[in-house]
């Protein structure tokens, strides 16, 4: 089945927070729907739950990965080329730690990166419905659910005090 979304339009803060209550009290999940907004509001100004990152695992991960690649590399350039040199050991660790440490910080650098792509939600496939005068200080409220659940969603969003309600795309599950 196809999920469709709908968009209420609010311009009061405290309109948009009842709403937001009226959602959870109607069986909506806080996944099925979103708050979007063209001004910086604080977090919890709606009621809406803190989102969970976890992008301090990302550099993490990234570290842990050039670490290995950086000492794989040098590890295995050392022992494919042997040179001797006046007894010294074939495997230097002195040059090692300099492109290991330089193998750790590309990594982590590459996956914070990635990471912030990923925790950011991005690329968006599906958006939901959108309107421009979000961009101009209305409040939008975009609940994404089954079809059968927009006339739910829509009379939740009207009774809750949306100025206008528009239907967004259809998109497969």
């Amino acid at each position: 089945m196809a999920l469709r979304s709908v968009l209420g339009l609010f311009t009061d803060e405290n309109v948009v927070a009842d709403a937001m209550d009226s959602l959870r009290a109607a069986g909506y999940t806080s996944s099925e729907y979103e708050l979007l907004t063209g001004v910086p509001y604080p977090e919890g100004t709606f009621g809406e739950e803190e989102p969970v990152h976890k992008l301090y695992r990302w550099p993490l991960v990234g570290a842990a990965c050039g670490f290995i690649v950086g000492l794989v590399l040098t590890t295995g350039t050392q022992l494919a080329y042997p040179l001797v040199t006046g007894g010294k050991p074939i495997l230097g660790i002195p040059p090692m730690a300099i492109i290991i440490y330089e193998g750790t910080m590309l990594g982590a650098i590459v996956f914070t990166v990635i990471g912030i792509i990923f925790e950011s939600r991005l690329p968006r496939l599906f958006m939901g419905a959108y309107d421009p005068r979000i961009t101009e200080g209305y409040i939008g409220v975009t609940v994404t659910a089954e079809e059968d659940r927009m006339g739910q969603a829509e009379r939740v969003l009207r009774e809750a005090g949306a100025e206008d309600i528009t239907r967004g795309w259809e998109t497969p599950r």
